[in-house]
């Protein structure tokens, strides 16, 4: 009997040496989240994105996207606005990097100029949405410390809640909260805090669906500012994979190229 005490003992201390911590635990989570999605590629999209004021007025614009998955640091992307008028033309190219400061330019028809966006610009709105450029920069893991927090249940979907800090020192946010599906390990609501660790965003996405039998992507994603009443949505309206994309679609002369 001593003996099995004895050994039940070692066998608790041992497990409670090995125990995940709190950051370990949220920092394993990211990395499998990173992984599943992990050789896609590349994409195009068409999207729609809808703006609201605090009164509630509408404005849409019309947007195509392409994207590509870079090995061994973020991805690039361009985005190309068709419509309004007022905005048609008008390219967005965004290198992602993993430890580095994110590059990103903007190409603006009417003057006819790149403008390079200043990292210390990063938490700007972009094109007037309400989704920041830092936003829209591909998630890498090694831009984050991580803290799991609980599990939990979202829209009826298990979810894991983690706790992220930007590591980036110019970021908008002091930390973000994230509920990610514990089935497609994708996230269903994130919310934004600002730098006086006030709540400042939240960004929801629905209607996922899975394309080559592997990658999920939202159908939509709901973005809304609690600070000025104002929110965006973005509606995916296709995605399309393998498209042979290379690094020469993503120079900076493919924003004047951009049509």
């Amino acid at each position: 009997m001593k003996g099995i005490i004895l050994l039940s003992g070692l066998l608790a201390f041992s497990g409670a040496s090995f125990a995940e911590t709190a950051e370990e635990k949220g920092l394993a989570i990211a990395v499998e989240a990173d992984k599943r999605d992990q050789g896609w590629g590349d994409q195009a999209t068409i999207s729609k994105m809808i703006l609201r004021n605090s009164q509630g007025a509408e404005s849409t614009r019309e947007i195509r996207g392409k994207a590509l998955e870079v090995e061994g640091d973020g991805d690039k992307s361009l985005t190309i606005f068709d419509t309004p008028a007022d905005v048609k033309g008008t390219a967005f190219l965004s290198f992602t990097h993993t430890l580095d400061a994110d590059e990103q330019w903007l190409y603006l028809p009417a003057l006819k100029r790149v403008k390079r966006i200043s990292s210390s610009n990063k938490s700007g709105p972009f094109m007037g949405s309400e989704f920041a450029y830092e936003d829209i920069s591909s998630q890498e893991v090694a831009k984050y410390k991580y803290r799991f927090i609980k599990d939990d249940k979202f829209n009826g979907r298990d979810v894991f809640v983690i706790e992220r800090i930007p590591q980036y020192v110019k970021s908008g946010y002091t930390k973000q909260i994230t509920w990610l599906d514990k089935e497609m390990y994708q996230p269903l609501k994130i919310e934004f805090y600002d730098r006086k660790k006030s709540l400042l965003k939240t960004l929801t996405q629905h209607d996922y669906k899975k394309h080559v039998n592997k990658f999920w992507r939202p159908g939509r994603l709901e973005m809304v500012n609690h600070q000025t009443g104002k929110s965006t949505t973005l509606i995916w309206k296709s995605y399309k994979f393998n498209n042979g994309f290379s690094s020469r679609d993503f120079d900076r002369n493919s924003l004047k190229r951009a049509r």
